[in-house]
């Protein structure tokens, strides 16, 4: 059974021989670590541990043609530089990865902002966004065993696009203040986003579409159930139904945090799944699975601080994995990217446990 088969086949509640074994990378200080630690320089981490990985559509969803990386001033051993998406923000010169990246100003202010830095670039013709080698790709991909995912990333969801163009606190305001701005910005990610995916599909298709949204704290949703309805339920639905007629009904959500209030707001959209499932935001995938049956399908949900804590804790926390597994439509993996309080002795031993829990012979 190829890897292609048993992403399916598992996410389809079929028998299978095995669930998919998958890896997680990690930070680039958690890779540093690694490799200071044994992992070979130049090898892939499903190489090294003869894991399956999913393959992705190399096309880019945010604004296009990107904003110009830019220093703007150097402030000891921090740069304030502008980024790809126009945000501007705080990061080591060294690259040391002692922090997340400190955003300063993001490039939607007022409605006038969005109309000339940010709608243009949103809105414009897609065939740019496509590499030179995009038939010889397609034409690759007819003969896959991977299964191939079309991830859209920071600027497939109708929040994480517009937290990035404006800021969580503006963007929250605006809900209120001005919320024709904020239909505006969804419908325009919403005909983006159909717009490049149509083109895709006419060249090739895919075995599960993935939006982004990161928009769960550890307490709950960033955006109370209610206004997510209202705002976002409706074009959620317009790209599912989309995609369905387009033959991918494997459509997946990737949100960090608690986000148990807007499950069944996903699920009436027409979504199928969720990841990564935070152990540390009470995202349990068992009383998830439990609660939603084989409405809902489910990747990650292992606790990555377990990792951290070493062989005891690992143990401990795969015991959760065979009856999950045996229910179908899971997959295990990671809860996020590896920090890099996750030595590489105890990141081998949970990829090594994980292969025996999942029968790997």
């Amino acid at each position: 059974m190829t890897h292609r088969e048993r992403f399916h086949r598992i996410l389809r509640y079929q028998p299978v021989d095995r669930t998919p074994y998958w890896t997680t990378g990690g930070w680039s200080q958690t890779m540093r670590r690694w490799h200071a630690e044994g992992f070979p320089e130049g090898v892939g981490l499903a190489e090294y541990f003869g894991a399956e990985e999913t393959k992705g559509v190399p096309i880019y969803y945010g604004p296009w043609p990107m904003f110009e990386l830019e220093v703007l001033r150097t402030e000891g051993e921090k740069q304030i530089m502008r980024n790809h998406e126009g945000i501007i923000m705080q990061v080591y010169v060294d690259d040391t990865d002692r922090s997340m990246p400190h955003f300063l100003e993001f490039p939607v202010k007022t409605r006038q902002d969005y109309r000339t830095l940010l709608k243009p670039r949103l809105t414009g013709p897609v065939q740019d966004r496509f590499p030179p080698d995009w038939k010889e790709r397609c034409e690759r991909w007819k003969t896959r065993t991977d299964p191939l995912c079309l991830f859209g990333d920071r600027w497939s969801g109708f929040f994480g696009p517009l937290r990035n163009m404006m800021g969580l606190e503006n963007l929250s305001y605006a809900f209120y203040d001005d919320p024709a701005l904020v239909e505006e910005m969804m419908d325009d990610i919403c005909e983006n986003v159909i717009a490049i995916t149509a083109k895709i599909l006419d060249d090739t298709d895919v075995d599960y579409w993935a939006f982004w949204e990161d928009m769960g704290m550890k307490s709950g949703p960033l955006l109370s159930p209610a206004m997510f309805k209202r705002y976002m339920v409706p074009r959620y639905r317009r790209v599912c139904d989309f995609l369905r007629a387009r033959g991918v009904d494997l459509i997946f959500v990737d949100s960090d945090g608690d986000v148990h209030d807007l499950i069944p707001h996903w699920l009436d959209a027409g979504l199928a799944g969720l990841w990564p499932c935070e152990i540390a935001a009470n995202m349990e995938p068992a009383p998830i699975k439990a609660k939603y049956g084989r409405d809902l399908l489910l990747f990650g949900g292992i606790d990555k601080r377990a990792i951290a804590a070493g062989p005891r804790a690992i143990d401990e926390e795969l015991k959760k994995v065979p009856p999950l597994v045996a229910g179908g439509g899971y997959v295990p993996m990671v809860d996020h990217s590896c920090p890099p309080d996750i030595s590489w002795p105890n990141f081998c031993y949970y990829m090594e446990k994980l292969r025996e829990v999942i029968r790997i012979a």
